[in-house]
């Protein structure tokens, strides 16, 4: 695969994820935990079918034997897909995708504490100006009542850095990130499996199964496929920057389709944030960022 394939295939990866907050904001009857639950019952049938058809067969025994940093992995990714979803219904789709947008500096951060890997003057720079951001955010909403939101939607990049944390941990030998891939499969399973008592009775409509059928497959098991496949086309550096594109997608998204305009302390602190993290991925890119 050629670099510019491989650059156009991550942007098409966070169009594909910036779709779920204005497709969330056309439904019709489902709530909460039933958005939660449809979506991640969805995205495990869809990842279930592709990785039988990888793997075959023998892929649900190999679960059983499965290292734990498998089932850590898994866990992370079932908190991603649950508290996304649940902060969807609680605040604006600008905050949740701001607040998402410091997952890389969380990640720096647990490397730092638990891998040992020193953070140059730049990440630590980017860390404190993310978080005015994040303040000056999250400040604005306290004073307003509506931080719950936000408050969930830190779930998210929290639990992304300590995936990726364990990712590290665990190595970068391609057969054992091969092995790594079912732990997005039984993300999916464990969101389903956690909300649906909280989802009951499901009222959604046929139109709002169609739309978190589409975000399961579509929105999120195949953009998640092809980041895994990119991981060794592309460095991670790359991937990060190119990820911020979600940020901007989603709210341009919701603006457009839903008439959702971001608030002036999201437009503000999301660009301390963005200016952060487009600073220091653009320089990590011409220099290692960690020794």
């Amino acid at each position: 695969m050629t670099h510019r394939r491989a650059v156009a295939l991550m942007i098409l990866v966070t169009l594909l994820w910036s779709m779920a907050g204005v497709v969330t904001r056309h439904l019709e009857s489902a709530q909460s935990f039933e958005l939660t639950f449809w979506r991640s019952a969805f995205n495990a049938l869809a990842l279930g079918i592709a990785l039988t058809w990888m793997r075959g067969p023998g892929l649900w025994m190999g679960l059983l034997r499965a290292p734990r940093a498998l089932w850590i992995s898994g866990v992370c990714w079932g908190v991603m897909y649950t508290a996304f979803m649940v902060a969807l219904t609680l605040t604006s789709v600008a905050n949740v995708l701001v607040t998402m947008a410091i997952a890389p500096l969380l990640t720096a951060l647990l490397s730092l504490f638990f891998l040992g890997h020193r953070l140059p003057t730049r990440t630590w720079a980017a860390i404190f100006i993310a978080g005015l951001g994040i303040a000056w955010m999250f400040g604005v909403q306290a004073e307003s009542g509506s931080l719950l939101g936000s408050v969930v939607a830190c779930a998210v990049p929290l639990a992304g850095a300590v995936n990726l944390t364990v990712l590290q941990k665990v190595g970068r030998d391609a057969s054992v990130a091969a092995d790594m891939l079912p732990a997005i499969l039984i993300g999916g399973v464990l969101s389903a499996l956690a909300t649906l008592p909280l989802a009951w009775p499901l009222q959604a409509s046929a139109h709002d199964i169609s739309l978190l059928a589409m975000l399961g497959t579509v929105q999120l098991a195949l953009p998640c496929l092809l980041m895994v496949r990119l991981t060794r086309e592309l460095p991670a550096p790359e991937i990060s920057l190119l990820a911020l594109l979600e940020v901007i997608f989603g709210v341009a998204w919701a603006w457009l389709g839903a008439g959702e305009q971001p608030s002036a302390s999201v437009l503000l602190g999301g660009g301390l944030v963005l200016l952060a993290l487009l600073g220091n991925e653009g320089l990590s890119l011409r220099k290692p960022c960690y020794t």
